[in-house]
């Protein structure tokens, strides 16, 4: 069983398809997520990370599917990289971070209360797969976008140093005004 039909396997047993997520339910929009990412180039880890990001919860969404006491357990099933990257994505406090993550490239981390700095790879990985995170989100809900256009073209545009090309286009073709 490779990586991605293990850690969807184990999604369904915790859950996820379960759980209300704007255009159906958590699990789709994580499938989804990781599908765009695989097709905008983004590496393996990436791909899973993305599958998995929800797993410790999220600044924008708190249900966790497992307890950050347990990483090692989804370490074990996506490997360090992206189980890393799941992390650091649950742990972004996105209001004392993002509007100030092109600057600074750090991360306030919300679980334990600590400013994280990760490496130029890992921040490129986080800004990617939280770019395209929203980008589900808002096309799931069109509300969003209504509500929330114009923040985050200027936000994604302040991160496209930060980001992949390929990942900026699309979030500017998904954005435009």
């Amino acid at each position: 069983m490779s990586t991605d039909e293990g850690a969807r396997a184990w999604l369904r047993r915790h859950g996820a398809e379960q759980i209300a997520h704007p255009g159906g339910n958590l699990y789709d929009h994580l499938c989804r997520v990781s599908e765009r990412l695989a097709a905008l180039g983004c590496g393996s880890d990436v791909q899973v990370a993305g599958l998995t990001h929800a797993v410790y919860g999220t600044d924008g969404f708190d249900l966790a599917l497992l307890d950050r006491a347990d990483r090692a357990v989804l370490r074990d099933l996506v490997g360090a990289d992206a189980e890393e990257l799941v992390y650091l994505y649950g742990a972004c406090d996105r209001e004392r971070s993002w509007r100030k993550l092109a600057q600074t490239g750090q991360v306030f981390d919300r679980f334990v209360h600590q400013v994280r700095t990760p490496d130029a790879a890992q921040l490129r990985s986080l800004v990617d797969l939280s770019i395209v995170n929203e980008l589900d989100v808002i096309e799931q809900d069109p509300a969003v976008a209504d509500r929330h256009g114009p923040y985050f073209r200027d936000l994604f545009a302040s991160w496209a140093p930060l980001a992949s090309e390929e990942v900026i286009r699309d979030a500017q073709r998904v954005l435009r005004p």
